[in-house]
């Protein structure tokens, strides 16, 4: 007896590879995701502005990456204190003008080459809902708690969405002639739009991105939000609050993303990293004994044996842990 509906996800026809160069961009979904990449050593730039929820806000991020924008002292203003930029999640805020300008364009600087370099792009959509300024129209990515009468809300339809990604993705593929693009929405519910509201926005993130799918090549689409809505659809794969998948839901989506998305070869890689990050997780009875000096000898062992099959991998965290004893 089946308890759940689970349905098939195709293989993408150039699955990704440990050696491809990989920027991902979106919600906190993202981050989720693209953590887990990270810790398996995969090359990817994870959310250089931070978390970014609308598509257009992502959109327009990428554009600075394309011009190569060098964030100036008029980009940012001073709140409770601190100095934001409206483009940027607030954990690039600060009390210090220049580190936060700093540390704005040093992750501008990575961010425009990974793009250039990139095989992947992966974008996740949060929400159709944007906020732009009273005063001026403009578009901003976060808020940082600038009282809400200064903002006005807006629901983008998926022409908006279709056409601003349309247009980055022409500049994009000019400067990138190997970039893929994959989407996926993220499962969050954004239940502080309202319930309805939420589901309204999916449904536009859905539809604008199933359009371009279908429109280009090099588009693909990976059911992230369809896995957690309607295959586990259980409130139990959710955190206390009832919005964000747990760890749980997390490692369901990663397992399926590997299988769906990852060439068999970097398949069979992932696992021998993730016995690496096991064992170096792995806590000795008795820490300067014998047998665990030869643990870490052992697998210090292996690390070098991985590096050197692949030299694109780079273990030197997990070969200096090892290298200890």
């Amino acid at each position: 007896m089946d308890f759940h509906l689970s349905f098939p996800i195709p293989p993408l026809p150039q699955p990704v590879q440990y050696d491809h160069n990989i920027l991902m961009a979106g919600s906190c979904f993202a981050e989720e995701i693209g953590g887990l990449m990270a810790e398996n050593r995969f090359k990817v730039l994870l959310n250089p502005h931070g978390i970014l929820f609308n598509p257009v806000s992502i959109v327009k991020t990428l554009h600075t990456y394309l011009d190569a924008k060098v964030y100036t002292p008029h980009d940012l203003f001073q709140q409770n204190g601190a100095w934001h930029s409206y483009d940027h999640h607030s954990r690039f805020s600060g009390v210090n003008q220049q580190e936060v300008l700093q540390n704005i364009n040093n992750s501008q600087t990575a961010a425009t080459k990974q793009l250039l370099e990139a095989d992947w792009l992966i974008i996740t959509l949060g929400s159709a809902f944007g906020y732009t300024l009273k005063e001026n129209g403009r578009l901003v990515s976060n808020c940082h708690k600038v009282p809400q009468q200064q903002f006005n809300k807006k629901l983008f339809s998926a022409e908006e969405i279709i056409t601003a990604i349309d247009n980055v993705m022409h500049r994009l593929f000019f400067a990138n002639r190997k970039v893929k693009i994959m989407f996926t929405v993220s499962p969050v519910r954004y239940v502080r739009d309202g319930v309805v509201e939420n589901n309204l926005s999916k449904a536009i993130l859905l539809q604008a991105v199933h359009h371009l799918v279908n429109k280009f090549d090099r588009l693909y689409y990976f059911p992230a939000y369809e896995l957690v809505i309607d295959d586990l659809r259980d409130y139990r794969f959710y955190k206390q609050d009832m919005v964000h998948p747990n760890e749980q839901a997390v490692q369901y989506v990663w397992e399926k993303f590997a299988t769906a998305c990852l060439h068999p070869q970097a398949q069979e890689l992932l696992k021998a990293v993730q016995e690496i990050g096991r064992a170096r997780r792995h806590r000795p009875f008795i820490e300067n004994s014998e047998q665990h000096r030869q643990f870490l000898a052992g697998y210090a062992q292996k690390v070098r044996g991985l590096m050197e099959q692949h030299p694109y991998l780079d273990l030197q965290e997990e070969l200096q842990y090892f290298s200890q004893g």
